[in-house]
């Protein structure tokens, strides 16, 4: 899976504010902001988890974790 940034003119500046679209995985398309260009962004998804073998509710959380490096080529990722 990766990302690419829309806007990548010049050198990265911490506090400046740039589009990135996600490529692939369950967040494929979804445009976010980004600042000072990170090389890899998280995606956390929510699983549902079933009752605990006691049959009372789970005192736990499930979360899938999905990991987006940024597409140094730029451009459409292609």
């Amino acid at each position: 899976m990766v990302w690419e940034a829309a806007v990548l003119d010049g050198p990265a500046d911490a506090s400046a504010w740039e589009t990135a679209v996600l490529r692939g995985g369950p967040a494929d398309g979804t445009r976010i902001q980004v600042a000072g260009r990170p090389s890899v962004v998280q995606v956390v998804r929510q699983c549902p988890a079933e009752q605990d073998a006691d049959g009372g509710d789970a005192a736990w959380r499930v979360q899938a974790l999905y990991v987006y490096r940024r597409d140094h080529r730029g451009g459409d990722g292609g």
